[in-house]
Formats: C-alpha cells, structure tokens, sequence
C-alpha cells in the first residue's frame, strides 16, 4: 500500500528534478567515473550529460552555499542515445545516460607496469569532447584486493538514519566532512602503497562520484573504483535495493580479480555484516577477513547473528567503534598474504 503511493511521489519529483536541471540547449558533455580492469578488458565507466555543474568549494562558506552547490550535483540532465568511443571500442548511452565502453588493454596503448591510466573518450563526431577516462589497471604482483563500503565506514554520515544522512550529505563540503583517521590508517595498510587494488561499494548516487573522489584524494584515502548506485525510479523504488546492489557489486569485483582474496570493510549501520555473510556463501574461500565499524555502542543482536555466522565460515571479524584491532584480529602479516 506504502509503496503503491509513494511511488508516484517520487516519480513527480524526480520529473521535476529533471525539470530544473535541464539545458537541452547545451552541448552534451561527458563525465567520467573511475573504471577498473578484467582479465580480458579495461572497463571504462561514464556518463553523458548535457552540463557538468561546477563548484568551488571554500572552507568560510555556509551550510546554505553546501547545501545548495550540492543540491546541484543532482540537478542532471541526462542524455540518452550518444555513441561515445575510446581505445578503440563503441558503446551508446542508455536512458539515464549511462555508457560503459569494454577496451582491449593492447588497443588502450596503456603503459606496463602503471596502477592507473587515463584513456581518451569522446563524443563519436566531437573531438572537442574528448577527456581521460581513469582506469585501475591489473595489479602487478597484488597479493589481494580490499572491498569496502564508503557511508560510515570511510566517511561520518550517520547512514542509519535517513533524517541524519541527508542533512550531513547535502551541508557538508570538502572542507567539513570527516573522513575517519582509523579507516585510512586500515586502508594504507592493506593496499600497501597501491600494490593491492581498493575498490567501493556504496549505495550513494553516482552523482556523489565527483565529489567522493575528490574527498578521498584530499585526505589521502587511497583511490580506487567505486561502484555507486542510481536513483531512478523504478517499478521496484528508488534504484536497486542496498543488499541486492552491494552484492551484486561485491561478486562483479570478485569476478574481475581472480585469483586474488580480498578483505571487505563495512559497519553495521546499513546491514555489512549480512551482505558480507552472503558473500562468503557465495565465494567460499574468496574472503580474507571482515572488519565492521559500530556507529553505534555495541553490535545489535541480528548484526551479532550475522558476525557469528561469518566467524563460523572460518573468516575472521572484527567488530568495534574503530577499525585498530582489525589487523591483529586477522592475524594480518603483508609478507604473508
């Protein structure tokens, strides 16, 4: 019943989203999201809009300037039906102007034995288009990869409160948002200067990209892929689901890296420990280890169940209000992985 009235709601909202935000007037542009690597190809990831709105942040600003330049990230006009090529391959946007293009690393002209590259993409017919998709090239010599949400886990959102989340999303900046010193010290550590690929998953909007890559460069977080979540409406809400969508994209990353185990980082304000449960069953001996903040004092008893359920699979899990005793717990060693 809910759902069948708020369905409709949203729907008018995002039309009137689209509304304000639309230029059909200007030329499309590209935006470009980090991509990553498969056995087989380079997968670049971006998308095509008809503006890309800029904003300066500054440290004196008001909450009201935050809320409104980030209020405008989500003021899209996507533009569907673009043929857009680079390093050689050919992909066309979908309807909310989405485009993924499958490179062949030989064709990408990619230098060896480089973590990251940038391959040229533009608008098929408009060389004034054309910017550098960044990519996560194979990791030579990884010894495993590191899987970890970003809301609450990397970054203070307050995630399990909706009422909460927006308010610190949309009033806070580059300057102002915290990123969690615990959580960067965790991720230096596992990454190892960037031999062994980061990649996060998150159910914040694409729309966020920009600004998540831009929070995590400034504060030395290490860069990485980043599987986001779109907010159209759809017959089934908002976008996909928080599980279905983490877990679709956990098994994506594990699929993309085989042969390599990976450590997933999380918290226990938006049901981790559930998700990653799941992903142990379906890739047994895939996982390493599990570490899970606690927003809040104390693990709840269904995320309990889950983090015993986990342990007993044979994956070590590390619960508490920071990630510091995660590498002891797992009896982590780098020359031993």
């Amino acid at each position: 019943m809910l759902r069948s009235i708020a369905l409709p709601i949203a729907r008018r909202i995002e039309r009137l989203l689209e509304r304000l935000g639309d230029r059909s007037d200007d030329t499309p542009v590209l935006e470009a999201y980090c991509g990553y690597s498969t056995p087989d190809a380079l997968i670049l990831r971006g998308r095509v809009l008809s503006h890309l709105r800029e904003a300066e942040p500054d440290p004196r600003q008001s909450r009201w300037v935050n809320l409104r330049q980030m209020a405008s990230l989500f003021l899209t006009d996507e533009v569907a039906g673009v043929s857009v090529r680079g390093g050689g391959a050919r992909g066309v946007s979908d309807a909310e102007g989405y485009v993924t293009l499958a490179v062949d690393p030989y064709a990408a002209d990619v230098a060896a034995g480089s973590a990251w590259a940038g391959v040229p993409v533009r608008i098929e017919g408009r060389p004034d288009t054309e910017i550098a998709f960044p990519v996560r090239l194979p990791a030579s010599g990884a010894r495993h990869i590191v899987i970890s949400d970003i809301d609450d886990t990397m970054i203070e959102t307050g995630a399990h409160s909706l009422a909460r989340n927006l308010w610190t999303t949309f009033t806070g900046s580059l300057f102002t948002r915290e990123v969690h010193r615990d959580a960067i010290r965790l991720m230096q550590r596992l990454t190892n200067g960037g031999r062994n690929p980061v990649f996060y998953v998150s159910s914040s909007p694409w729309n966020l990209h920009r600004f998540l890559d831009s929070l995590f460069v400034r504060n030395g977080v290490p860069r990485g892929p980043m599987f986001l979540r779109d907010l159209g409406i759809t017959s089934e809400g908002v976008g996909a689901s928080h599980g279905s969508h983490k877990g679709a994209a956990i098994d994506t990353i594990l699929t993309a890296n085989p042969g390599l185990t990976a450590y997933l980082m999380g918290d226990t304000g938006q049901r981790d420990a559930f998700i990653y449960r799941d992903a142990i069953h379906r890739h047994p001996d895939r996982i390493a280890g599990v570490a899970l903040r606690e927003p809040a004092p104390g693990a709840g008893a269904d995320d309990a169940a889950a983090i015993a359920a986990i342990e007993a699979a044979g994956v070590p899990c590390w619960h508490g209000s920071d990630f510091d005793g995660a590498l002891a717990h797992w009896a982590f060693d780098e020359d031993l992985t």
